[in-house]
């Protein structure tokens, strides 16, 4: 019977050809990004590659420390500039090596790799009954069971997100 092995493992072996291909050794700095930079910095930005210098002799004990070119988005990149030095030690802890000596920013968009979705808030008693009296005298039971999660989704957004207008409460501001 073979062996299980562990879910890691596999990983690597899949990725480690492109991860290669961008001069990353391993997925170490990329899997680590959140801790290295924070979550807030990780959600802006993502390290692309790393150039390494070409080896001038064979002699050398460690080659020359490495350039790791991030994408950053706007907003962020000035932010990221002023935390290039604990970036840099945070990637050669990782290494365990002084490994990479500079960064390159290069902003532009990141996109989102998976944004993380709370679960809304509890409704309380009475909202849950408001949105229950509001759809009562509907007949048609599938609209209604549709109207009541519509009221239960309204209900537990932020009040800062509402649309302009728009009202659990009842008929839609007028605006003069």
């Amino acid at each position: 019977m073979a062996r299980t092995k562990p879910l890691a493992d596999l990983v690597v072996r899949l990725l480690g050809p492109s991860m290669a291909a961008q001069g990353f050794t391993g997925a170490d700095v990329v899997a680590s990004w959140p801790e290295i930079v924070g979550e807030r910095l990780a959600e802006a930005s993502r390290p692309l590659r790393v150039d390494w210098p070409r080896r001038r002799g064979r002699d050398e004990e460690r080659p020359e420390p490495a350039t790791l070119v991030v994408r950053v988005e706007g907003a962020f990149a000035l932010e990221l500039q002023h935390m290039a030095p604990v970036v840099l030690e945070r990637i050669n802890a990782v290494y365990g090596w002084r490994c990479v000596g500079k960064l390159v920013l290069k902003q532009g968009p990141v996109g989102s790799r998976n944004p993380v979705r709370r679960p809304p808030p509890p409704l309380g008693e009475a909202e849950l009954r408001r949105i229950a009296e509001a759809v009562q005298g509907l007949e048609a039971p599938p609209l209604r069971l549709a109207l009541e999660r519509l009221g239960r989704a309204m209900a537990s957004r932020p009040a800062e997100s509402d649309a302009p207008g728009m009202s659990l409460s009842g008929p839609p501001a007028r605006h003069s």
